[in-house]
């Protein structure tokens, strides 16, 4: 689902034209944006917790030449999904049946 279908669906749910929904989509991005420009987590209960960590700075091989580059340390917006999100999205085995006896041969 891209950002055009989100919205279409949050019109359909909320009841509401999909401009109002876009404005909606749009000013709730932003301020998850804004709050973790300024370091602060975002936690929505359920749902899962934004926040911005800290990368240190490494050495790489640069696969092109072979050389080895220090990649300077960086902050990095980082998304930890909610218990009810993780059960949600989660993809369980079917369940094998036990005791299935084979027919015999007479």
């Amino acid at each position: 689902m891209n950002k055009t279908g989100l919205v279409k669906s949050l019109a359909e749910k909320a009841g509401v034209t999909q401009k109002d929904a876009a404005k909606i989509l749009d000013s709730v991005l932003d301020s998850i944006q804004t709050a973790l420009a300024q370091g602060e987590k975002v936690q929505i209960i359920g749902f899962g917790t934004f926040e911005v960590r800290e990368r240190k700075a490494r050495n790489v091989i640069s696969p092109a030449t072979g050389k080895e580059i220090r990649v300077p340390a960086t902050k990095v917006p980082a998304f930890k999904p909610g218990k009810s999100l993780r059960e949600a999205v989660a993809i369980k085995a079917p369940e094998k049946k036990k005791g299935a006896a084979k027919a015999k041969k007479k």
